[in-house]
């Protein structure tokens, strides 16, 4: 919902096909990813977040657990939102994952929030015994809006899943993000001495910016597919 179409702006196509879905602490999930191969990737430049036109997602329950919690989740998010955004329609489904669909018992939810820019940013929660459902779904709430403060044009989950992509591109790429993660800084360590591509991380000076937002430049090894 937020990696897939956000990856495809480096000029590449996936098709994802979710089989079934497992949950823990069982697992049994089945993903099949199809990938037509290409000569180079792409630059991005995702500075502009634009403004939030759309939010969405889905609550759901696997397994024994009724759909009442998945209900439960959704309402509490939803009304988490709202106390922020208060002018948008938000539309999460409330979501009994099929039986041939789903291995294990399982619940959570995932909000994805739409720019008028083309950038999604993403909350999500997992249940888990004991943990009341109202929780479950205002954290993935808390999330999402976190992750819409600090000005960002993607969240903090996709920030360091970009940087492979970055260091291969061929040219500058430029991502407006939160602060920077842990996970983030680690990823660019080892791309840059992987692949010798350049990274450089600037707080934003943008006068409308947050004071906790960056921007990750790299300029990629425009890695070419020798195969083509």
């Amino acid at each position: 919902m937020v990696f897939k179409p956000i990856v495809e702006k480096f000029n590449l196509t996936l098709v994802c096909d979710i089989k079934k879905r497992g949950y823990y602490p069982r697992g049994g999930g089945e993903v099949i990813v199809r990938m037509s191969p290409v000569k180079q990737l792409s630059p991005i430049n995702l500075i502009d977040r634009g403004t939030v036109t759309k939010i969405h997602g889905r609550a759901f329950v696997a397994g024994a657990l009724p759909i009442r919690l998945a209900k439960e989740m959704s309402s509490a998010a939803v009304r988490c939102i709202r106390k922020e955004i208060r002018d948008l329609y938000v539309n999460i489904q409330a979501v009994q994952e099929p039986e041939s669909e789903a291995f294990g018992t399982g619940s959570g939810i995932i909000i994805v929030a739409e720019t008028s820019t083309g950038c999604l940013l993403a909350g999500s929660s997992l249940g888990k015994r004991g943990k009341n459902s109202d929780k479950v779904g205002i954290e993935a709430a808390e999330m999402l809006l976190g992750n819409l403060r600090h000005g960002g044009a993607v969240d903090d989950y996709l920030q360091d899943q970009l940087i492979i992509f970055m260091a291969l591109a061929n040219g500058v790429s430029r991502v407006k993000t939160g602060p920077i993660t842990l996970h983030t800084q680690t990823a660019i360590h080892f791309a840059e001495q992987l692949t010798k591509a350049k990274f450089t991380v600037t707080k934003s000076e943008e006068e409308e910016s947050p004071k906790d937002a960056y921007i990750i430049e790299c300029q990629g090894i425009g890695f070419l597919n020798a195969s083509l």
